[in-house]
């Protein structure tokens, strides 16, 4: 009996030690990614593709538009997320503002299928994206942005359908906020540093 009792106390001690070191890798990997960011001029801004934007064939189109505009792309992956990497990314701050079961529809919107994640770099680049997706409910998105152009749901009648509202792209908030999002969804390693040829137009140096 105490053998069983000490080997299921053997496992979940494991279990709790696992967790606690990729919590600290984390946070060790999003300071080291934060520190060297605040002394750049340079912004990160991460950008989701969501599910509705995969299996609506626009990846190209939305992409284009970073890449006109002069965004660096620095990391892209194609991905389908767990849980708990969607739990990171939607922190309980999201359930503390907004409740918990929308935190929890967004999540389960998040790993329903197939995303796109994107780091991007430039000069200002958080408020350059936010400008660029437009307003989060896509009825009220300006024409010319990405969720203006693309789609045209509406809170009410996603309330009315108890499901989370389609708007086909996340991206960050604010600058810190673009570090540590950068930070769930791509490792060190797969964060690329090169120079454009039209670097010169849009990082000009003196």
């Amino acid at each position: 009996m105490m053998g069983r009792f000490g080997l299921i106390f053997g496992k979940i001690s494991l279990k709790r030690l696992q967790t606690n070191l990729s919590f600290l890798l984390f946070s060790t990997t999003l300071w080291a990614n934060l520190s060297e960011i605040l002394m750049s001029d340079l912004q990160r801004s991460l950008v989701l593709l969501k599910p509705d934007a995969i299996q609506r064939g626009i990846v190209g189109e939305i992409l284009t538009r970073f890449e006109r505009v002069g965004a660096r792309m620095i990391g892209l992956k194609m991905l389908v997320s767990d849980k708990d990497t969607a739990a990171l990314h939607y922190t309980d701050d999201l359930a503390q503002r907004r409740g918990e079961h929308v935190r929890k529809m967004m999540i389960d919107l998040i790993t329903s299928g197939p995303i796109v994640a994107i780091a991007l770099e430039g000069v200002d680049m958080v408020e350059v994206v936010r400008k660029m997706i437009g307003s989060t409910e896509p009825k009220s998105a300006a024409p010319g942005t990405i969720r203006g152009d693309y789609s045209h749901m509406s809170f009410g009648y996603a309330d009315s359908k108890g499901v989370g509202i389609f708007n086909l792209v996340h991206a960050s908030g604010s600058p810190e906020e673009g570090v540590s999002e950068v930070a769930v969804w791509f490792k060190p390693e797969e964060l690329l540093s090169y120079g454009k040829i039209d670097d010169q137009f849009h990082f000009p140096t003196a």
